[in-house]
């Protein structure tokens, strides 16, 4: 049950306990102690809202860095990505396969606040031995949500 909840908030972090426990078919209070045990345990670290800033006039200049490292002795790729993910300008940092070891979503108020990012903070650190940035031209889709455009229809239709 505990999975359904979390899937049910992934993608509605608004729904409420009775909206949830009608969907689970499952008791208010039980909903209730399965969501609380989860935030106290780390499954459930935030709720979110995708917020479609343009919209608003508050750009960001939003970019993925592709970063290649030396793994290190004893912890792997486990010590630079902690040392990289501490920055504030680091929004996403994952392990990856193929060219690169590590890709950073960055995002910044300006172009040069992520270029100085990579070059001041990321590239100079010991083990990172080269790094490719990638500027987000537009933003289309986030986490599953379009941005703009024609929106596409989240429930279906209940046939009587």
């Amino acid at each position: 049950m505990i999975r359904e909840i979390l899937r049910i908030l992934e993608n509605d972090a608004r729904a409420s306990i009775k909206q949830i426990a009608t969907m689970t078919d499952s008791p208010g209070a039980e909903v209730s102690k399965l969501i609380k045990q989860a935030e106290k345990d780390g499954t459930i670290l935030r709720y979110k809202a995708i917020i479609n800033w343009e919209k608003v006039g508050r750009e960001q200049v939003w970019a993925l860095i592709e970063v290649k490292v030396t793994p290190e002795k004893d912890v792997g790729f486990d010590a630079i990505a902690h040392r990289i993910y501490r920055f504030p300008q680091a929004r996403t940092v994952y392990l990856v396969s193929g060219t690169y070891d590590l890709l950073v979503v960055a995002a910044g108020k300006t172009e040069h606040e992520v270029a100085d990012f990579v070059s001041q903070k990321l590239a100079p650190i010991e083990g990172v031995h080269g790094t490719v940035t990638h500027f987000v031209l537009k933003r289309y889709k986030e986490d599953g949500e379009i941005l703009e455009g024609e929106e596409e229809v989240k429930r279906q239709a209940v046939v009587l």
